[in-house]
């Protein structure tokens, strides 16, 4: 454990002393006045207009994540649905493709408003905003996990007499998991870019919201502080998600932690 512990910050030091290092010439070149402060607030200033602001983020940021969870969630049960589908059935995935493809070639900031003018201002646009730029990522990795599954263990499987669901469970779906978790990594990060997006073009709540916001009042502290929070939000997510992929995958953990020693 201790080992491990020791491992670990000395994976994690060098990119924190970098950090420090970047938000220590921030501050200099802030205090300095060369730039101005209204345009480039140092973070001090920004760490105390987020202390002043807490309470007001937190609903705001309540918001938020409650419209990114349920467009993820949503994007993770269509995506794993449609790629055992589209596996399975060679037409599909042929004609299906192509739309796939289509629906990143479009700007999502160029289908918010034509979801906020089908659907209202509620949160069933921002919803769908989310779902599409989550939907993808998930989808693609999935189904290209399936396509490069072990053809000598379907082979044996099929030799004894194992049903499809029985090849999905216990050969595809594990051989999938890696790539399955690499798209999850992305449409978390991606699922809250994609809420403030939408709340960029209306709404009551939500970070986005908060954004527009200040920017009116010329409050650009304000607006670094929901900056970070939004980024900060994100890699959380990405370790939260790294967290249950060592849960779901032990044996990744034995083979690199084998590799190591």
């Amino acid at each position: 454990m201790a080992e491990r512990v020791k491992r670990r910050i000395g994976e994690t030091w060098p990119a924190a002393l970098f950090g420090v290092l970047i938000l220590a010439i921030w501050q200099a070149v802030s205090a300095a006045g060369l730039v101005p402060g209204y345009m480039l607030p140092g973070p001090l200033r920004i760490g105390a207009a987020f202390a002043a602001d807490f309470p007001l983020l937190m609903r705001h940021l309540s918001r938020t994540l409650s419209e990114a969870a349920a467009g993820l969630a949503l994007a993770l049960v269509f995506s794993f649905v449609l790629a055992v589908l589209m596996d399975a059935n060679r037409f599909l995935r042929n004609a299906l493709n192509p739309l796939l493809l289509l629906t990143q070639t479009v700007p999502v900031i160029a289908l918010a408003p034509l979801l906020i003018l089908w659907m209202g201002y509620g949160a069933a646009p921002k919803i769908t905003l989310i779902f599409i730029t989550c939907f993808f990522p998930l989808t693609v990795g999935i189904l290209g996990a399936f396509s490069h599954t072990d053809e000598d263990a379907l082979r044996l499987l099929k030799s004894m007499g194992a049903k499809r669901r029985q090849i999905y469970r216990y050969i595809k779906i594990p051989e999938a998991l890696p790539a399955f978790f690499s798209g999850l990594r992305i449409s978390a990060s991606y699922s809250i870019i994609g809420a403030v997006i939408s709340e960029w073009l209306g709404g009551e709540a939500g970070l986005g919201v908060y954004m527009i916001r200040v920017r009116k009042s010329y409050s650009f502290d304000r607006m670094f502080a929901a900056i970070f929070l939004v980024a900060f939000l994100s890699l959380a997510l990405i370790g939260l998600v790294a967290f249950i992929e060592k849960i779901c995958m032990p044996w990744k953990r034995t083979i690199s932690e084998g590799d190591r020693s």
